[in-house]
């Protein structure tokens, strides 16, 4: 690995994040885990200290001096979204404008973020590994533990690899009220079928005093079956269902204040979720439509039944986290982080061309190898960060100075057959940063510098039969980039602010991929050979062109109003890469395959919410997003360059137009009601190009929309506790969720029919 003088981590400037003043948080925000105002805090008591964030900055700041777009997730609408369901990222498709449907299932397959794969943090912490990602990483805590959510919308390279399309952070909660406070809920959900129903119990004890805080929560979720509106069992999501599985988490947080004035913060977390499986079901595929072949369409269902020799699916994730800040650390504030993660992902059993090989004795009744992957990573990260207003005794002029450490280790087996799909893998990365911003009058200008400096390091292996079993010499990939960022604020008035800001991001393109379908070359016959005779040796390095960065640049300009009553804002994107990623489906396997070529996504988002009484509160959110990529990539042997940008990128990519509409009725002191609406709107996507090599390409797509309704309600009772009720697709709608309506490997799924969930709450 590169070293990079210490000196130079002191004046290396920053990536920025984006971020938006459409703060959609109601509930103030403490200071750092209760901890006492440091400098910086103090300078943000000018703004509303419920519109502060930590995601990218490290320090608190205020919203309202970042230029870009951020979503503040209330623990609110945490709440409110758990009453209708415990999908982790439903709240995330009912309250950011740019992120797509939820898959409602395990896997988070086809969701993303203004069309590109978002870093996801528990407490600043990764989730996922970006060496391979399993689309597994969306399902890692109860959400009932979550505080809110703070979301960085479009790239940003603020916290590390693996933020093309921006970050979410879920914060945890922290205590709010001096002594104890215990927690204790219970939900029962059921769709009234024999099998459907599923309950929660869960704890959280919270206690302030003095100089010292705690936080513990416990909590276990059964999930039963899941039905569409046409009272269908759901199929079981061949990437990890939700669906008939048990969840346990364990969270414990703890904090002392101390030194003079009580400056100085020492923190320690630990987390322990496991979802499992429980193995009672297994997939009856369904067909789309087509003459001849399937006169009848219906979507996957499940039976009753376990496929012999496999085991439970699962997310078995834990970390421990470990924060020191120092408010009166040479005239700034001192933030120092370490943290420790360990995360496995097992996926459901297949019996695909790709697990198949024959020197090892079919496990299955149709004679096939019946196989499931598994995916390991571990990472140690240290991240130290120095913030100091009034820089050099300007005023207004502010520096946010540090330096990223992160170790990541990855692999994937075939976990019942021992073999090993994706080699171990080992990323090392050092990143110096700083950002500057200032204040000027009306204006706020900031700006930013972050250089990425990265080794992986890959172990020799040998590919499956399917692949040839070839022999694959490991080796050494450098990843290095400098990424900058611009960005300045005009507040016109009190009310209202235009932006524009320019920011990078940094990611790698799931380089397990590649690395699993090496293959040998010049093998039309496929002869499954044993190495590959004639040819020559294949090496990591020959899969350099697939293995590189993905860097991209969003340009972004914006406008926010808020008045007394009501608020509204609305921004435009752009956002490029010269060499970015996409998915598309391999026709002989039908599975996914990672496609590198140019990428451009635009859109447009608007959100706004209207206190109408202080009893009545309408929230309305819209997203536009249109992608375009190459039907091919650049020629190796330098026939022809890269396609131009004339392929749509489709559901797998890029979500259609969403519109989010909420009304919520407070008709007494001690009880309200909300109702929703979420709609998906209809597209058509085709385009063609002629390759110079005389290959003509096309390409259509066509989505149908659908909007689905909710209803919830909460009615608190003195001394009794909260009663709650909770209705999902209220009006119980039959559709086929977004993403499963293009065709691919057994992914024609339902979108889950009327769910009623019941809740009781009493804290003391």
């Amino acid at each position: 690995m590169k070293q990079v003088p210490a000196a130079l981590g002191v004046f290396l400037l920053a990536a920025a994040v984006s971020a938006s003043v459409k703060a959609q948080q109601n509930t103030p925000l403490p200071a750092a885990d209760g901890a006492p105002e440091s400098a910086a805090q103090k300078d943000t008591k000018a703004t509303d200290l419920d519109r502060v964030i930590t995601t990218g900055v490290r320090s608190p700041k205020a919203i309202d001096k970042i230029p870009g777009a951020i979503t503040l997730v209330s623990k609110e609408e945490v709440s409110r979204t758990l009453l209708l369901t415990e999908d982790a990222t439903a709240v995330l498709a009912r309250t950011v404008p740019g992120y797509s449907e939820a898959s409602q299932a395990m896997s988070n397959t086809g969701e993303n973020l203004r069309g590109r794969i978002a870093l996801r943090l528990f407490d600043g912490v990764p989730q996922g590994s970006p060496l391979r990602e399993g689309t597994r990483n969306a399902t890692f805590t109860d959400m009932g533990i979550v505080d809110h959510i703070e979301v960085i919308n479009g790239p940003s390279a603020s916290e590390g690899i693996g933020a093309a399309g921006g970050i979410i952070n879920y914060i945890s909660t922290v205590p709010r009220e001096e002594g104890s406070t215990f927690r204790f809920l219970t939900r029962y959900s059921t769709q009234f079928e024999d099998d459907s129903a599923g309950w929660k119990v869960g704890a959280n004890y919270t206690y302030k005093q003095d100089d010292y805080d705690l936080v513990l929560g416990l909590a276990r979720i059964d999930r039963g079956m899941g039905y569409d509106a046409d009272g269908v069992r759901l199929g079981m999501n061949t990437s990890g269902s939700l669906n008939d599985s048990v969840a346990d988490n364990l969270f414990v947080k703890g904090g002392w204040n101390f030194g003079e004035n009580l400056s100085k913060r020492l923190q320690l977390s630990y987390s322990n979720f496991k979802i499992e499986g429980n193995g009672d079901y297994i997939q009856v595929d369904g067909c789309r439509y087509e003459p001849g072949y399937c006169e009848d369409p219906h979507p996957n269902t499940s039976e009753k039944g376990h496929i012999f020799g496999s085991k439970a699916e699962f997310n078995d994730f834990q970390q421990v986290n470990v924060q020191y800040s120092d408010g009166d650390f040479l005239g700034g504030t001192l933030n120092l982080n370490a943290y420790w993660a360990d995360q496995a992902m097992r996926y459901p059993p297949e019996n695909g061309s790709d697990r198949q090989d024959p020197l090892i004795t079919p496990n299955g009744p149709d004679g096939l190898i019946w196989d499931q992957s598994e995916i390991n990573s571990d990472k140690l990260g240290f991240r130290p960060s120095w913030t100091k207003s009034q820089f050099f005794g300007v005023e207004g002029l502010e520096l946010r100075t540090g330096v990223d450490w992160v170790k990541d280790k990855a692999d994937q087996r075939l976990a019942l057959t021992d073999r090993v799909w994706v080699p171990p893998m080992e990323y090392t990365s050092i990143a110096p940063y700083a950002q500057l911003s200032w204040d000027v009058g009306d204006f706020t200008f900031s700006g930013g510098f972050r250089r990425e400096d990265g080794e992986m390091k890959v172990a020799d292996y040998t590919t499956t039969w399917y692949r040839d079993r070839v022999n694959v010499q490991g080796g050494k990939l450098e990843y290095t980039e400098n990424l900058f960022n611009l960005g300045a604020i005009w507040n016109i008035t009190d009310e209202w602010s235009v932006f524009a800001a320019y920011g990078e991001g940094f990611g790698l393109p799931n380089v397990g991929i590649p690395l699993r379908n090496i293959q040998c070359p010049n093998d039309p016959d496929d002869t499954k050979p044993d190495g590959c005779p004639g040819d020559p040796p294949q090496s990591v390095d020959s899969t350099f062109r697939e293995l590189q960065a993905v860097v991209v640049d969003n340009r972004e300009i914006g406008v926010n109003w808020r008045g007394p009553t009501a608020s509204f804002s609305a921004s435009f994107y752009d956002s490029e890469s010269d060499y970015g990623t996409s998915y598309a489906i391999d026709p002989d396997t039908n599975d996914y395959v990672l496609f590198r070529a140019p990428t451009r996504i635009k859109g447009f988002e608007a959100s706004g919410d209207w206190n109408v009484t202080d009893a009545v509160k309408l929230t309305a959110l819209y997203s536009r997003i249109r992608g375009k990529t190459a039907f091919w990539t650049e020629d190796p042997e330098g026939r022809w360059d890269a396609g131009g940008l004339n392929k749509p990128m489709g559901a797998l990519d890029v979500n259609p137009d969403k519109v989010v509409l909420s009304a919520r009725w407070k008709f007494l002191p001690n009880a309200d009601v909300t109702f929703g609406s979420t709609t998906q709107i209809s597209r058509d996507l085709s385009g063609s190009d002629t390759r110079p090599d005389g290959r003509e390409y096309e390409y259509e797509e066509h989505t149908k929309g659908y909007t689905l309704y909710d209803l919830s309600g909460n009615w608190m009772v003195e001394k009794v506790g909260r009663f709650s009720i909770g209705v999902e697709n209220l009006f119980n709608k039959q559709y086929i969720l977004t993403w499963s309506q293009v065709p691919g490997f057994r992914n024609y799924w339902a979108g889950r029919g009327r769910m009623y969930s019941f809740t009781y709450e009493y804290t003391f």
